[in-house]
């Protein structure tokens, strides 16, 4: 009897996607931008940790959209658009929202233009973004959901943490007068598109990982704000050695050529 082999039919890596698969990546930023709004009336209502935690949970939506955008082969500008909308709200208003009722109401319209100021900041952020056309690994300015989740770890480390509703508090005040200027400031700060997780990596790394995700399970409202803060530290800092280094070598530059003379 002569047995007939099923031939496997393989998938051309050319092949156009399937018309479903399109909605998921859209579908998540979506689940984003309800969080966003649910983050604003909960800060509204004065349910503050609510509101700060959404904008804290959006954040894994805000990069499982693209993440499966780019797997599957679905990036499209409607996406691209629709995510930047959906960061502006959640990223961006929500945010704003919270921690001018929170903390900023009581310095009246100094408060209320400093809210703004962080919305205007963070639209600015993303029209930059948006109008790149190179591919680019590292943030030029700080990411908005980086100064978003900042915002959303403060309100939350006040809280359940020091246990204090903040009265006319100055530091917030410049606080959130320094995230929105950094957010259109021409300063470098890390992605993980700058890591390839397709080379070999030492397994300290993989530690690392493990650690921060048990960190932030024990103590996660202490954990989130260390996070974050240190990850705008470590920007600046970086900045700052970049700017030594670069004028260093243009001091050297110009010794050489005045030798040379």
């Amino acid at each position: 009897m002569i047995k007939i082999r099923k031939v496997k039919k393989y998938r051309d890596p050319d092949q156009k996607p399937a018309r479903g698969v399109y909605i998921l990546p859209n579908a998540l930023t979506l689940c984003g931008l309800f969080l966003g709004f649910y983050a604003i009336l909960s800060a509204i209502n004065e349910k503050f940790i609510h509101a700060a935690w959404a904008i804290i949970l959006a954040n894994i939506f805000d990069g499982l959209d693209g993440l499966v955008a780019r797997l599957t082969r679905t990036t499209t500008r409607f996406g691209i658009e629709l995510d930047s909308l959906s960061d502006l709200v959640t990223f961006g208003v929500a945010p704003s929202i919270l921690i001018y009722i929170f903390a900023l109401d009581d310095f009246g319209r100094i408060g209320f233009a400093v809210s703004f100021l962080f919305v205007a900041c963070g639209a600015l952020r993303l029209a930059r973004f948006n109008v790149q056309t190179s591919v680019i690994k590292s943030f030029k300015g700080l990411p908005i959901p980086g100064a978003a989740t900042m915002v959303a770890a403060l309100v939350i480390f006040y809280i359940e943490v020091l246990d204090l509703q903040p009265e006319k508090n100055f530091f917030l005040l410049f606080l959130t007068v320094v995230l929105s200027l950094l957010m259109v400031s021409t300063l470098k700060f890390r992605a993980l598109k700058e890591i390839d997780f397709k080379e070999k990596k030492p397994g300290w790394i993989l530690l690392i990982f493990m650690f921060l995700l048990f960190f932030i399970f024990i103590l996660p409202n202490i954990s989130i704000f260390i996070l974050v803060s240190l990850y705008i530290l470590l920007g600046i800092i970086e900045n700052i050695i970049i700017l030594i280094k670069q004028k260093r070598q243009t001091l050297e530059v110009q010794d050489e050529k005045n030798k040379n003379i």
